[in-house]
């Protein structure tokens, strides 16, 4: 229940400190209708030469791609600004200010930043999802939404993770910064079924960054697609990856030479 506490008193001021800022809304919207807009343009050039793509129809595939949309506003919300964060305070030494508080200091360097306008992904990528479903042939069902609802909490567990150890390694290495770019990048293959790749790639996006965990199985489960087995997969690698990242985390700070060092 602290831990709650502690980011529930965090978010409330990071909203704060977003509120002062409202041109940025503004700009969000903007960035967020030209992605929207080409996803959807891409969508409609591949479904306008077939009626299917490995299996997909086109409603199925505007699922897929309203939830990678509400997945990334979740990332850049939330995930995404503490873990540059932590890169950049560990590169300049001030991660001990972190370090000294009494609350443990993997929560705080998880909790601290919030960019709140990027909620517009959140809700635009909802707006698709929903405009997806309401042309689904097969109805979701009370067990598929629970399904969905499970995948995607332990989608951006593992998404959390993932950004996690990469922020660790910046006790390592410095210059870590390239990492959103090349995570943005990646993040977009999300937007197709991850089956529809080939091996190595598939297996990349799956267990190295787990964006068809994150993606493709929420997707899975709402299109009535998703099998027991593998929703039972997400859970353990997600357990297995919650457990290495609090390792991995604790083993990186032995490493750190604050200003206080």
């Amino acid at each position: 229940m602290n831990t709650l506490r502690v980011g529930w008193i965090f978010f409330k001021v990071g909203v704060l400190n977003e509120l002062q800022y409202r041109v940025n809304f503004v700009v969000q919207l903007f960035q967020s209708a030209i992605a929207l807009v080409v996803g959807l343009l891409v969508l409609a050039l591949v479904y306008s030469h077939t009626d299917e793509l490995n299996g997909w129809s086109r409603s199925e595939l505007l699922c897929v791609l309203g939830i990678q949309i509400l997945m990334g506003g979740a990332i850049k919300t939330y995930i995404q600004p503490n873990m540059m964060r932590l890169i950049e305070d560990v590169r300049d030494g001030k991660l001990d200010y972190a370090l000294t508080k009494p609350e443990d200091s993997q929560v705080l360097v998880s909790v601290r930043e919030v960019r709140i306008w990027q909620v517009v992904d959140l809700v635009s990528g909802s707006v698709v999802l929903a405009v997806g479903l309401a042309d689904v042939s097969a109805g979701v069902g009370a067990l598929d939404a629970l399904a969905f609802g499970v995948a995607l909490l332990l989608g951006a567990a593992m998404i959390y993770c993932f950004w996690l150890v990469i922020a660790t390694g910046s006790f390592w290495i410095v210059n870590m910064w390239h990492a959103v770019e090349l995570f943005d990048g990646i993040f977009q293959t999300g937007r197709w079924p991850v089956g529809i790749y080939p091996g190595w790639l598939r297996y990349s996006v799956t267990f190295l960054v787990p964006i068809a965990f994150a993606v493709t199985v929420p997707a899975q489960a709402v299109t009535s697609r998703l099998e027991w087995q593998t929703l039972v997969l997400a859970a353990v690698f997600g357990v297995v990856l919650l457990v290495f990242a609090r390792w991995f985390f604790r083993f990186g700070l032995r490493r750190y030479s604050g200003a206080s060092a």
